[in-house]
């Protein structure tokens, strides 16, 4: 039984509904682990005890489910001082939070991991604006490899977007990661200074026949 202290989640407004996915975000205090604090709001979303969540790790360490809740993940990411825990019914998802610090290795680290186009299309644009969109790109991809569940050790480069307008979309990617007209994106700001990001697509059938609901 986890006993670690920790601030406690949000209730909304610090939180968001998106139908199949739903997250929240809160304080979170640097060099603590994010699990216990995650669990407990997962446990609340799921009006069951922390113990009954059956939380596990894979190979990889991407956390599961137990099989009481079947059809449902999780997952979680911290960045700074904020938390950011997400729950989702039917789909694989993955989250992500960046805190918007000064980046000015940004451009080298998008030749060194995005694809030459991406890469390209950021050295198209001037410092300041290349820099954001460094950062919500990064978010981006990151969230789609933690749904994945290999995270960004199966590469960076091997899911590409395209700039548009309101934001990157998922234009091509590796086979193992589907179709990119499966995925679902949306991105957003959490808090002042801050970029979040949540990547979903459905889950095979298998794993969500039949399961509990999210607690409302």
């Amino acid at each position: 039984m986890e006993t670690e202290s920790g601030p406690p989640m949000p209730h909304p407004p610090d939180s968001l509904d998106l139908g199949a996915v739903r997250c929240a975000w809160g304080p979170y205090r640097r060099g603590e682990r994010a699990e216990p604090q995650a669990r407990r709001w997962l446990a609340a979303q799921l009006a069951v005890d922390e113990e009954a969540l059956g939380l596990w790790r894979d190979a990889r360490g991407r956390p599961h489910l137990g099989p009481a809740h079947a059809g449902l993940d999780a997952n979680w990411s911290h960045s700074g001082e904020r938390l950011l825990v997400a729950l989702a019914r039917g789909a694989r998802v993955g989250a992500d939070i960046e805190w918007l610090r000064p980046r000015p290795r940004a451009m080298t680290l998008a030749r060194r991991f995005f694809t030459p186009r991406e890469a390209a299309l950021l050295a198209a644009l001037p410092a300041a604006e290349a820099e954001d969109w460094f950062v919500r790109l990064w978010c981006a991809k990151e969230a789609v490899l933690k749904a994945h569940g290999h995270g960004i050790a199966f590469g960076l480069e091997k899911l590409e977007f395209t700039r548009e307008p309101d934001g990157w979309r998922l234009h091509a990617c590796d086979p193992a990661l589907g179709a990119p007209g499966d995925w679902r994106l949306h991105a957003f700001t959490p808090t002042p200074g801050y970029l979040a990001t949540l990547a979903w697509r459905p889950s095979p059938a298998a794993d969500v026949a039949p399961g509990p609901t999210m607690a409302r």
